[in-house]
């Protein structure tokens, strides 16, 4: 089912699918929701897919809201998982992917849709997100290349105080999984998220094969959102450890080739991976140490699989 709204005054504006993954917390997926009802933008369609919550019962959110298109997933299939069920249903023009621990400004849509309807390079934008318990904080506004070798990036703004520093759109090397619109056409161009990374780095990923194919990725100053940051995982769980670190290794397998691959192995073998090994077991952090071994061995057993260069197709 569709919202409408007669505030956007556009003649034709296109349908936005909007689409969000729930684990668990079907509370703070409502919450979400309830912002995305006082939007200023139509028409939309929204579409929740639960991957498979192990303890909460997600039925609460179709019935608090009967106008999604609801979805439940009979095994965990990862954020990737989740959200490719959402684009494989998904009628509008553009994707919009949103944490389910965000929530959104009503007149948040308009910038990020006007802007791609008047630049057909547009491959992916990210929306102006900060933290939600500090809404004056910034979490993103655009983030700088990957290190080859370290696979890390660094977020513009990230836990600064928003004074209008970042108000001006711009290019940017990635946009951010928490809230990122993509159009149909380039997914039916580039294909799905690949869906062995399971969690984090899955939009890193995604936005360079989105690079690779010619298109330019941008950061909208004046589209909102509001991100309440790791409900479902936790600040440096076990579980987010062993995430991590696997995907991290995963990009650089994927997406590092040639001679700086060679010596980000290297870098990864002999500096990264013993660091971060003995900075756990200093802190008597066993559970984390366990995580991180587990995420190394994983690369390992997975060595000279086919399956991590695969991407679902649309």
């Amino acid at each position: 089912m569709l919202f409408h709204n007669t505030n956007f005054v556009e003649m034709n504006p296109p349908l936005v699918s909007i689409i969000t993954v729930t684990y668990d917390h079907p509370e703070v997926t409502c919450q979400l929701l309830g912002s995305l009802r006082k939007i200023t933008y139509s028409p939309i369609e929204i579409i929740v897919v639960d991957n498979a919550s192990p303890n909460d019962d997600p039925t609460i959110i179709p019935q608090t809201f009967p106008e999604v298109h609801f979805i439940q997933s009979k095994e965990n299939i990862g954020f990737a998982g989740g959200n490719n069920l959402g684009i494989r249903v998904a009628k509008g023009k553009y994707v919009l992917l949103l944490n389910n621990d965000t929530e959104v400004d009503p007149g948040f849509l308009e910038p990020l849709v006007a802007k791609f309807e008047t630049d057909a390079g547009m491959g992916a934008a990210s929306p102006k997100i900060k933290f939600f318990y500090t809404p004056d904080t910034l979490q993103f506004a655009g983030l700088s290349p990957i290190n080859p070798y370290t696979i890390r990036s660094r977020g513009y703004g990230f836990g600064v105080i928003d004074t209008g520093q970042f108000n001006q759109d711009a290019l940017t090397n990635f946009v951010h999984g928490a809230a990122m619109m993509v159009p149909i056409e380039v997914i039916h161009k580039v294909g799905l998220m690949a869906e062995c990374y399971f969690l984090y780095y899955e939009e890193l990923d995604w936005a360079t094969r989105i690079k690779n194919a010619g298109y330019d990725l941008w950061y909208i100053h004046n589209s909102v959102v509001l991100h309440k940051e790791s409900v479902s995982t936790g600040k440096m769980s076990p579980l987010k450890v062993y995430y991590m670190n696997r995907a991290r290794l995963l990009y650089l397998r994927r997406n590092i080739t040639g001679f700086p691959f060679l010596v980000a192995i290297m870098y990864q073998l002999c500096i990264s991976i013993p660091k971060n090994a003995m900075k756990f077991l200093m802190k008597g952090e066993s559970g984390h140490f366990k995580a991180f071994h587990k995420a190394v061995l994983w690369h390992v057993k997975t060595l000279f699989s086919k399956d991590i260069q695969s991407n679902p197709l649309f």
